[in-house]
């Protein structure tokens, strides 16, 4: 049995709106990522996915934000760290690649400079020679030819791939042991996208390290990940093995996300899509959330919102009528 990294339990946060009023964008979430393991979270935009990560690293506004639950990581509880604790703690034993690495990646500040003082934070007897040498192993680990001149380079001076790389060179300049990627393709085109993905396969397979990848592609998680969570308005609704997952789905959401992507030599006259959209935080529907978008809903869907159900080892899913929906429009 792999080592359990992350161990997240009932999940719940909410954001402040007005003076009393709270917008719940998760609702009681619970997962875990092992040592040496990529674990997709996927859904449509909205649905709760990065709000979950970054509610992981703490990194709300903890003014403005109310988390609960239970968040616990190599066995220490997040949510009972000290902030001081939890800056250590970030970088050093897990990190996070953020969306967009062109707008996170400081415009007025040399590589260099950007990586030495994520490496310096967490190693202060380093001396200013020792940092240079971890920067520079830092670049040839994702790949980035002549690391010294990349170093001396702005943001601007590189081209998309590569601040992406440099962007996961910072996320484990301190050897995390886990890391959770929000996004770490888009933007970028098919070449580099596989590039960057055959990257964090090579850091888990060297570092064991564990991978939790945010992602809406659906073709990122077939080619990348062992195990798959779906979530849907702050909620999971299905989690299964990847190959389980494409080949037996058992949620109406699910079914859904994989008919929407298209496929090689199948020329269809309209791409399928999921009717209708997320639904507005501040006005989430009764029962199942899903249940407006759903051709397979019932009166009973619309009044409780169903449990995730252990369907098969390792597959969970929170629809129980879905499988003989399905079975009855097939006959």
């Amino acid at each position: 049995m792999s080592e359990t990294l992350l161990e997240v339990k009932d999940l719940r946060t909410q954001f402040k709106r007005g003076k009393k009023d709270w917008i719940t964008a998760v609702n009681g979430v619970s997962f875990n990522v092992n040592a040496g393991e990529i674990v997709g979270l996927v859904g449509e935009s909205g649905c709760g996915k990065s709000v979950t990560s970054l509610s992981v690293m703490r990194l709300h506004n903890e003014r403005l934000t109310k988390i609960s639950g239970s968040i616990k990581f190599g066995g220490k509880e997040v949510l009972d760290l000290t902030t001081s604790e939890m800056q250590s703690m970030r970088g050093n034993e897990m990190s996070m690649i953020f969306q967009e690495p062109m707008s996170a990646l400081d415009p007025i500040m040399r590589i260099e400079d950007q990586l030495a003082e994520a490496i310096s934070l967490h190693n202060s007897n380093m001396s200013k020679a020792e940092i240079h040498e971890r920067c520079v192993n830092a670049l040839k680990l994702v790949g980035i030819p002549e690391p010294e001149m990349t170093l001396r380079n702005y943001p601007h001076e590189l081209s998309g791939g590569m601040c992406q790389r440099v962007m996961i060179a910072m996320a484990m300049s301190c050897e995390p042991k886990l890391l959770i990627a929000d996004e770490p393709t888009t933007a970028l085109d098919v070449t580099i996208q596989a590039q960057i993905l055959a990257l964090m396969e090579d850091i888990r397979n060297r570092r064991n390290t564990g991978i939790l990848l945010i992602t809406h592609d659906l073709g990122v998680v077939a080619e990348t990940c062992s195990r798959v969570i779906v979530m849907y308005a702050g909620n999971i609704v299905e989690e299964a093995p990847v190959k389980e997952l494409f080949a037996n789905p058992q949620h109406p959401y699910t079914e859904g996300l994989i008919a929407s992507v298209p496929r090689l030599g199948k020329r269809l006259h309209r791409l399928p899509s999921i009717p209708g959209s997320v639904p507005d935080l501040s006005v989430m529907p009764e029962g199942c959330r899903f249940a407006p978008r759903c051709k397979y809903a019932q009166d009973s869907c619309k009044q409780k919102l169903p449990e995730l159900q252990t369907v098969a080892e390792g597959h969970r899913c929170a629809c129980p009528f879905y499988r003989n929906a399905r079975e009855g429009a097939q006959q």
